[in-house]
């Protein structure tokens, strides 16, 4: 432990502790459940208009809460976006850019089940922890976690189908928690992700796919394939266009791709039905919130290119629906326009707790935007990677608000740049950056990306560097 990591952990249990006895006097705090899919797109849901996937109920959760329309996460890669959820910081900041790396004890006290469990919530984890090659088990009372992707079958196929078995799971967690306290459950789908090195890549129970029999849901609108033509070779050659080739090349590899993927998700949907009559049995709906979103996207062959890792909306734009009982009846069903991060879950969830977020949270609580209040400053935000996996995946950087995307390649002796004007060019294919036009344009985005790249060496002391206005004035 380094002596920054040592101050940084006393620090967060002295507050803890604070934190605990003050916390100790309150009576009606409420459960929280936080599920998160993997590679889950914001579009792959019916109340965001999919025609084709099928989600009763995660649809409902959003009919009775509130469903954020932009949110997106900050780095598209499993392990740095679930630290950055766990701990409301940027990767920059938090460290953690590949999957052998494990939260520090003082990240582990700074998270939100960290600071839940030692005000006193009791806590449970179900499902892809997806951070470091060890897991903090001894940081929940109840842990049925796992380490790696895991596997849909466990125990072979046809057996019983992994969302199946964390959803009996949930269910148990429910049952047993004791009710003298409040609990927070957190619920890691390893769902839609892919099953790596398995050439069918999307592997639901017969269930579930048996609900896709006879349709044929198209690729989703986007770029074009041919658009990666206009990309560096690094790119072309990278592992996302591997794997856009076992996918998407021919009609049955695409139909296959949906329909599979689909039904993966509406296992989740599944298992949050499971979860909400339980709830109900056990007569805890009117003290709980349900939280669901997701570490990243996916692409479904847009610029011709599949998995995630960089900036494009694909793997960036991510579902966010808040399920909250107390909230107002005019608030039921509300969407929210306000730009949301992944990193916004940790303050958010530790103040439905009534807990204040540990200094260095880089995240902002959503509660007010929950509750109607008027949003904050317009928002510019930083998105990231920089896990190259041996030159297969190259790495990037970007600034981006509603408006205006910039991305930057870094790899190259001379990056690769694209400009975004997101109000008319929501699918991105025309790149600006290319445009003789538009360097003053071109010009200011990269200044405000090597502002924010700059802005984490201030530690403590850091602050969002730039809003929406800087960007688009």
């Amino acid at each position: 432990m380094t002596r920054r990591e040592f101050v940084e952990l006393m620090g967060l249990t002295a507050s803890g502790s604070l934190a605990a006895a003050a916390q100790a006097k309150a009576v009606s705090r409420p459960n929280i459940i936080l599920l998160l899919g993997d590679d889950h797109r914001a579009d792959a849901l019916g109340c965001a208009g999919n025609r084709y996937v099928k989600t009763p109920h995660l649809d409902a959760m959003a009919a009775e809460g509130l469903r954020f329309e932009n949110h997106f996460c900050t780095t598209p890669i499993c392990c740095v976006s679930r630290a950055s959820i766990m701990t409301g910081q940027y990767a920059a900041t938090h460290g953690i850019n590949d999957f052998s790396k494990p939260l520090s004890a003082a990240q582990v006290q700074r998270s939100y089940f960290g600071q839940m469990r030692r005000s006193g919530y009791y806590t449970g984890f179900v499902g892809k922890f997806g951070v470091g090659s060890t897991m903090p088990s001894d940081a929940f009372d109840v842990w049925k976690g796992f380490g790696g992707q895991g596997q849909y079958f466990p125990q072979g196929e046809p057996g019983p189908h992994l969302t199946d078995i964390m959803a009996g799971q949930v269910v148990d967690f429910v049952q047993q928690a004791p009710r003298h306290k409040p609990f927070c459950l957190s619920v890691s789908f390893k769902a839609p992700h892919e099953q790596d090195e398995d050439p069918r890549t999307y592997l639901p129970s017969a269930a579930t796919y048996a609900r896709y029999a006879g349709t044929s849901p198209p690729l989703p609108l986007g770029a074009s394939e041919s658009d990666i033509e206009r990309f560096p070779l690094a790119i072309q050659r990278s592992e996302s266009r591997r794997r856009w080739s076992t996918r998407y090349t021919t009609a049955k590899l695409r139909e296959e791709t949906m329909k599979g993927y689909y039904a993966l998700i509406s296992g989740i949907d599944d298992a949050i039905g499971a979860l909400r009559k339980e709830l109900a049995t056990q007569g805890l709906v009117d003290n709980t919130v349900i939280v669901y979103s997701a570490d990243h996207g996916v692409y479904h062959g847009e610029h011709g290119l599949a998995g995630k890792w960089y900036a494009h909306e694909e793997p960036t734009r991510i579902p966010l629906i808040v399920y909250d009982p107390r909230l107002p009846a005019r608030r039921k069903g509300a969407r929210v326009s306000e730009p949301s991060l992944n990193l916004d879950l940790q303050p958010t969830l530790l103040q439905l707790a009534g807990l204040t977020p540990p200094d260095g949270t880089q995240g902002r609580s959503l509660v007010a935007s929950m509750n109607g209040a008027v949003p904050q400053t317009q928002r510019a935000w930083y998105v990231e990677h920089n896990f190259p996996d041996h030159g297969l995946i190259p790495s990037s950087r970007a600034v981006r608000s509603l408006h205006w995307k910039y991305i930057q390649y870094t790899d190259n002796a001379v990056p690769f740049e694209e400009v975004y004007d997101l109000h008319n060019d929501p699918h991105e294919v025309r790149n600006l950056a290319l445009e003789p036009a538009h360097k003053a344009t071109l010009e200011k985005l990269r200044v405000a990306c090597d502002t924010w790249s700059r802005s984490f060496t201030a530690g403590d002391a850091w602050h969002e560097p730039l809003n929406a206005g800087d960007l688009e004035s």
